[in-house]
């Protein structure tokens, strides 16, 4: 069997994911030329990975696809001999996330996400960095040479971590900076595959800082139609990221849902445009009522309950749909640009050198190789490296399970001033998370 033939054997860790699985399998179908596939699903939860289980074997049985599944509770039986391995975990699930956003809200912090900055976001860091960490070891120890992919939040810490703690080069991934370019595109009214960017930042605040259409500097036409009238709905939508863009020539991905919470300090009490962040303004109670409804829709489709839709054998945009395509370019040396999360090492020179940054990287035969990105101007370098150092404190704090440092990241995190009120914030989200904080509870 040639190389490019062979069974190549992904380990999908968190398979009870919502959304994530059944896109990923969904776009496993639809790249033939990758297969055939060895999946294995991992989920500690049984109903959810009973749930995962049937709905891709499901999936399987319609097509005819190449997809050999298994599924265990325990990675440790599916790991060994893997090619790729990929984690989508959330420890503690949706009900843990509400906590993360609503013990703060009752000290007056409002937050749209609350799962990569902000006390929700480092609350999240707490409990998701020793999973991961344990996660490595084991790839370490079963599957060294498998490409190691993570897409959970908090992005840059548990990268960070994970690197730290372990050596593992697990890379990040996720589709935030993919969409906003696309969007970018669109709005200049540029073919999609015709159009390019140059970025560099963090995960949820990756600064597009160049736009071209078949190598013409696109910038000019952006700013013309940002004085539109009326403007278009990515604009209007968008206005903190477009107030950033007007001053530092760049746009920030993955839009003001995201991007708010990197500048707290900026909307006090949450107030956003005459709206509260999290409550009329990307409601956060209505993002996790939207996930629960996408999961009991999987697991009725997984246990025959439902018919599969149509469309969920179509090739659907997506954090899956660029896994694919990066697998694709690493084995036919297609060097395709995509958007990771690496250490920087020299990449962007006016930034730290150890941390984990969202650059573009060539994805090749021999690897991903970071491209060299010296456009950063200083004034986006300090807003980045002020960011860096509330989730340098939160690494430290996740590994060694240590409150004072949760209290100084919370602190230097901006959202919290007054130390008191970040001592009291820490204990409670540190409290709602004990079944899940092996090093802050022995």
């Amino acid at each position: 069997m040639s190389e490019h033939t062979r069974t190549t054997k992904l380990v999908l860790i968190g398979a009870g994911s919502a959304v994530f699985t059944k896109g990923l399998v969904a776009d496993m179908i639809q790249t033939p030329d990758l297969g055939p596939w060895e999946l294995g699903l991992v989920d500690i939860d049984p109903a959810a990975l009973e749930t995962a289980e049937g709905l891709c074997r499901r999936m399987v049985d319609a097509t005819g696809a190449q997809i050999a599944v298994r599924a265990s509770e325990n990675r440790r039986d599916l790991l060994s001999g893997a090619d790729v391995v990929v984690t989508t975990i959330g420890v503690g699930g949706r009900r843990g996330w509400e906590a993360d956003v609503f013990i703060p809200r009752k000290y007056g912090i409002y937050q749209p996400v609350g799962d990569t900055v902000m006390p929700g976001g480092i609350s999240r860091a707490m409990r998701m960095i020793p999973a991961l960490v344990a996660i490595a070891r084991d790839v370490a120890d079963l599957c060294p040479q498998a490409w190691f992919f993570n897409y959970s939040n908090p992005m840059t810490a548990n990268c960070w971590a994970v690197r730290k703690a372990t050596g593992v080069p697990v890379v990040g991934l996720c589709h935030g900076t993919f969409d906003v370019s696309r969007a970018l595109a669109r709005l200049v009214g540029a073919p999609v595959g015709e159009s390019t960017t140059l970025f560099a930042g963090l995960n949820h605040l990756t600064f597009i800082f160049d736009l071209r259409w078949k190598g013409r500097d696109m910038w000019p036409e952006v700013r013309r139609l940002l004085d539109a009238q009326p403007p278009d709905p990515f604009v209007s939508t968008n206005p903190f990221s477009w107030s950033l863009f007007r001053r530092y020539g760049a746009y920030p991905s993955a839009n003001d849902r995201h991007v708010v919470e990197f500048f707290p300090e900026r909307f006090p009490g949450g107030q956003y445009w005459g709206k509260t962040l999290g409550i009329d303004a990307y409601s956060f109670e209505g993002t996790i009522a939207d996930g629960d409804r996408s999961y009991a829709m999987m697991r009725a489709q997984a246990l025959g309950e439902e018919p599969l839709e149509s469309w969920i054998f179509e090739r659907t945009v997506g954090e899956h749909e660029q896994l694919l395509n990066i697998l694709r370019s690493l084995r036919y040396d297609s060097r395709e640009v995509y958007a990771v999360n690496l250490p920087n090492r020299g990449s962007v020179p006016n930034l730290p050198e150890d941390a984990i940054l969202e650059i573009p990287a060539v994805a090749t035969a021999t690897g991903l190789h970071a491209m060299q990105v010296s456009d950063v101007s200083d004034a986006l370098a300090a807003l980045i490296t002020r960011r860096l150092a509330s989730t340098r404190l939160a690494v430290e704090a996740a590994l060694a399970g240590d409150r004072e440092l949760f209290v100084e990241a919370l602190l230097v995190d901006g959202a919290v001033t007054d130390i008191a009120q970040a001592k009291a914030i820490a204990t409670e989200l540190l409290d709602a998370h004990r079944a899940y904080l092996p090093n802050f509870f022995a």
